[in-house]
């Protein structure tokens, strides 16, 4: 049971008002200015009861000439509520991004509930990035086993592979569960009350939530945040039976494993799928409406993937063309599939498969919010919101109190995205303006070998360069120099490095090889707290790892400019 030093006032004002904070009481903390972050320590609650900032409360008081301020101590975890509301902060949606907004508001003392009338942990948890991933580790050790020459280059003989479907899918199920009951005891653990039902804003701060046949039961809350998360997107045309037209959402079931599959979308999605199922022996056909496959890469590495992910596998794809319409197998006939061409309109093809996987992106889930009773319209579906999050009226206006995190808003349809979307309001909310840079914000297809990437591709980076009258470098470093990659047998991958070189400022790194995804984060994270090329040289990689490859990337760039790059001071061991 932690205490906790709380101030009656913890406004989303910008004015220098100070919010709650957990921590013993007496101890100091940090006090939101207004200021303008890339992703910087605050956004993760670094000023906190561990690490607490450095102006006592006495000098704040003094500061800001609060001397009639009333200061509480309380050993709740989670705060008593600003007077004349239920609760400091409500949030609707128990997803990733409801869940991290959730914990951070309750270390910083805000009383806090979450609406959910699903279930815990929302599309990621459930239905999204947590079962594909078991589904992917299984692909990629099949993937392993089955390829002798690799095997063979290593020592190493297998005599056969195979797999259990039933036991596959379950071990993806078995991970939701345990992630969801994860999730669901830490907001327990810390005092968050989770209230079961659809919830839906009633009027000015005040919302409602129940189950289908019971009644409704309001509450009224200070702040709101909106984190209801997305639902697949299924194109007009398409029939989905969820046997042999399915989504994202059946196929994590891997209720079967069809001959084969068209795959509609080479999205993250539809990449990642594909990565399954011709592990597990499907044969894979895409179906995309661009002019190339992975249209959201990078050009370069793109070209890359389709050398390594599609040419050598049982793949094959159409381009160019719609789905124009689906049609289920049923009384012993196939999935038909209609393909026009994207631009023209005319009819291109008939693809008769045993399956189809509708991989299209994604929709916001937020019909039925009662949006209509704070004067909010909806744009295609999302929720308008400015770079605070701030949700904004049918006028453009922004409605007080009210924001909008995560899938819903469309901004950045990431799971982690959204979680630092809920942590950025959390910190406004309490008084301290935090703006998330979306560019720093990094993502990865979890393929085999995986792709990330974080900032510009460099055709977007050519355009601002153009437009904005500055100059753009490229540096790029291989896999096969790395000598863990080269250990692994795993030389083939690519860095890239997009940057200003007068400056060294970082417009965007992306990676093809072993472990992309985990490499990905020094780069973002070097974005986020504003590093230049010329600062993380610097830095120290340990040897032999694949880190290095990020190494030789930063230390490949040249940047003109003369920065001074403060050394540190020796110390004696």
């Amino acid at each position: 049971m932690q205490a906790s030093i709380s101030i009656s006032s913890c406004s989303s004002s910008f004015a220098p008002v100070a919010p709650r904070f957990v921590g013993p009481p007496a101890l100091s903390y940090s006090i939101g200015q207004h200021r303008f972050f890339r992703l910087r320590k605050e956004a993760f609650g670094f000023c906190s009861l561990n690490q607490p900032c450095s102006i006592p409360i006495h000098e704040y008081r003094m500061r800001n000439r609060l001397p009639g301020m009333k200061i509480t101590a309380s050993v709740s975890s989670n705060g008593s509520p600003s007077m004349g509301f239920d609760y400091d902060l409500v949030i609707i949606g128990a997803g990733v991004g409801g869940h991290g907004a959730a914990l951070h508001a309750v270390e910083k003392g805000l009383k806090t509930a979450i609406i959910e009338g699903d279930v815990i942990g929302g599309t990621c948890v459930n239905r999204g990035c947590v079962p594909s991933k078991a589904l992917l580790a299984v692909s990629g050790r099949m993937r392993e086993l089955q390829d002798e020459q690799h095997l063979k280059a290593l020592g190493l003989r297998v005599s056969e592979s195979g797999y259990d479907r039933q036991a596959v899918a379950d071990h993806a199920n078995n991970l939701a569960s345990k992630i969801r009951g994860n999730l669901t005891n830490s907001m327990k653990a810390l005092g968050v009350d989770i209230l079961t039902g659809v919830g839906a804003f009633v009027g000015k701060q005040k919302v409602k939530y129940g189950k289908v046949g019971f009644m409704d039961t309001e509450i009224t809350a200070k702040n709101i945040i909106i984190a209801t998360g997305s639902v697949p997107f299924v194109p007009n045309g398409i029939e989905v039976d969820g046997r042999t037209v399915f989504t994202s959402d059946h196929a994590l079931k891997l209720e079967w494993i069809p001959d084969w599959l068209a795959i509609v979308g080479s999205g993250y999605i539809g990449l990642e799928f594909s990565d399954v199922y011709t592990a597990l022996g499907s044969e894979v056909t895409f179906v995309e409406a661009l002019d190339q496959l992975m249209p959201g890469f990078d050009p370069e590495i793109g070209k890359l993937a389709q050398r390594i992910l599609v040419n050598p596998r049982k793949i094959d794809h159409h381009v160019g063309v719609f789905a124009k319409k689906i049609t289920p197998a049923k009384d012993g006939k196939p999935v038909i599939i209609e393909l026009i061409d994207a631009k023209t309109k005319e009819p291109k093809d008939t693809l008769e498969v045993d399956a189809a996987l509708i991989a299209t992106g994604r929709a916001p889930f937020t019909k039925g919010l009662g949006l209509e009773n704070v004067n909010v319209e909806t744009q295609r579906g999302f929720v308008p919101v400015n770079e605070r999050m701030e949700v904004l009226d049918a006028n453009g206006n922004v409605v007080p109190h009210v924001y909008c995190i995560g899938d819903a808003n469309g901004k950045m349809m990431l799971a982690h995205a959204a979680s630092a979307q809920g942590i950025s309001v959390v910190e406004q909310v309490c008084g301290r303006d935090n703006v998330l840079n979306h560019l720093s914000v990094p993502a990865a297809c979890f393929t085999h070998p995986e792709i990330s990437f974080v900032g510009l591709t460099e055709p977007q980076a050519r355009e601002k360069a153009e437009k904005e009258g500055f100059e753009i470098s490229i540096a790029k470093t291989s896999f096969k120099a790395n000598t863990k990659a080269l250990a692994e047998n795993e030389g083939d991958g690519l860095a890239k490095l997009i940057y200003k070189p007068d400056t060294g400022e970082i417009l965007g790194v992306h990676i093809l090889g072993l472990h992309a995804a985990d490499l990905i984060h020094e780069a973002s994270n070097a974005m986020a707290m504003g590093m230049k090329v010329q600062d993380i040289k610097f830095a120290v990689h340990a040897h032999p790892t694949l880190s290095e490859v990020l190494d030789e990337l930063f230390k490949s760039a040249k940047v003109n400019v003369a920065a001074a790059v403060p050394q540190p001071e020796a110390v004696a061991v």
